[in-house]
């Protein structure tokens, strides 16, 4: 049994430092049986991928590290194990949908070439699709569990003093300034007068490849998507995984038939049907993307600058216009506030983008700006104003100023306790076997 002092310093620095990814993309040639559980099998491979991983993310080489890997790895094996026992389902449905999501993902990297994402794997798109399933069966059943061991665990406010003052004082964090800071975005309207000067554009290109230019050639030189690359190719999709117009235009064409230009929310296309299967379709696509013009950015700016003087004015709230009028979805739904890891509307400057940094670095706390022309990471024009809510100076971690962090650590903390108790009652419901070589690791002591 781990003392309360390693349990506490391991739980203080999950708190107050980021999580560490560990990426799958390592190739690792090492394979051997180092656990059974029932019927599964941990591998070697799969313990260093995850170390090798630790490693490049600049951690010290730990032995620690590599046996809570460990023991994640056995109780990943374990749940499922139990799911069988106890009755826990995901239905093949769920699997396929899951799978279908993650393909495409895939795909998206590859510019959407089922092509050439066969040819960098050296595999067909089914034997993919084989080699990733049963993971993805086995990811969703150990969340199942997890949801349903977890699900009702909850912290008192008395909890959460225990908590905080179990960390000895040295422990403690030292945050940096933190600030509250919100946004409220608008992409500019496209005027008509502008896409169809696109459409226009992309009708004279289709007429160049009916005439007997090739499509792919065209796509190179002129789509501004990430498919010109692959001469336009999409490859196969199923149907409900594209935009609706995009769908409904390549569904409606016959083979080989190339339709006239159309609008999605993603730009103006021309697509040309190349294969149907079953529920599946084959298409590429040219696809121009409108930029605002003058007029359209001023008209946004005017907008937002009313309702700034609304705001400024108490006419209205920030984070109500935020929530019901704001295009960025990523804020919106926290009223336009950016948010850390806890979900806390306190974030650390280091953390925010320098962009917004330097801008509310020049203003007042409790100004809003006024509206700021800038590029999404989407790559689209937009539109916003900033609100320059709060400040914290650096500060010892204290329960007045840092209460959600201490109460997500507080819950977190709960939830590991008891999938650990969960963890030693279980595996007495299954066989377990650890490779001697693991066994300083002391998981089934």
């Amino acid at each position: 049994m781990k003392s309360t002092k390693s349990i506490i310093t391991a739980l203080v620095i999950f708190l107050f430092s980021l999580t560490q990814s560990f990426g799958q993309d390592q190739k690792v040639v090492v394979d051997q049986i180092i656990s059974k559980v029932d019927n599964y099998i941990v591998l070697k491979s799969d313990l260093e991928r995850a170390y090798l991983s630790f490693l490049a993310n600049g951690n010290a080489a730990n032995t620690g590290a590599k046996c809570r890997m460990l023991a994640q790895l056995i109780s990943g094996k374990l749940m499922v194990a139990k799911a069988e026992i106890d009755s826990v389902i995901v239905s093949e449905e769920e699997v396929d949908n899951n799978l279908d999501r993650r393909m495409q993902m895939i795909l998206s990297q590859y510019g959407g070439s089922e092509e050439q994402l066969e040819e960098y794997y050296g595999k067909t798109i089914e034997q993919i699709q084989n080699d990733i399933k049963d993971d993805i069966k086995e990811q969703l059943v150990v969340q199942r569990m997890q949801d349903e061991i977890i699900k009702n665990v909850k912290v008192t406010p008395s909890e959460v003093r225990k908590f905080y003052n179990k960390i000895p004082s040295d422990s403690l964090p030292y945050f940096s300034t933190e600030v509250e800071v919100g946004q409220i975005v608008k992409i500019p309207t496209i005027s008509s007068e502008r896409k169809n000067e696109l459409k226009l554009r992309l009708s004279k290109i289709r007429d160049r490849i009916i005439a007997g230019e090739k499509f792919e050639v065209l796509a190179k030189e002129y789509s501004q998507g990430p498919s010109a690359k692959y001469g336009g190719n999409l490859g196969f999709a199923q149907r409900g995984t594209m935009a609706p117009e995009f769908e409904a235009n390549s569904l409606k064409l016959k083979p080989n038939e190339i339709s006239q230009p159309f609008e999605t929310d993603f730009g103006i296309h021309i697509v040309q049907l190349l294969e149907r299967r079953g529920n599946e379709y084959n298409s590429r696509h040219i696809i121009l993307i409108p930029d605002p013009g003058p007029e359209d950015i001023q008209r946004t700016k005017n907008s937002l600058d009313s309702i700034r003087t609304l705001v400024l004015n108490d006419s209205i709230s920030f984070q109500k216009v935020a929530k019901d009028y704001s295009d960025d979805k990523y804020t919106a739904g926290s009223g336009g506030f950016f948010t850390d890891e806890t979900g806390g509307q306190r974030v650390s400057v280091e953390d925010l983008d320098p962009v917004i940094f330097f801008t509310i670095d020049s203003m007042d706390v409790g100004n809003i700006s006024n509206p700021i022309t800038y590029r999404r990471d989407d790559g689209k024009e937009a539109v916003r104003i900033l609100f320059y809510k709060s400040k914290i100076k650096p500060h010892q971690a204290n329960l007045n100023d840092d209460w959600q962090k201490i109460q997500s650590a507080t819950l977190n903390e709960k939830k590991s306790r008891i999938l650990a108790e969960w963890f030693d009652k279980a595996r007495n419901d299954v066989f377990i076997s650890i490779d001697k070589q693991y066994d300083y690791c002391q998981i089934l002591n």
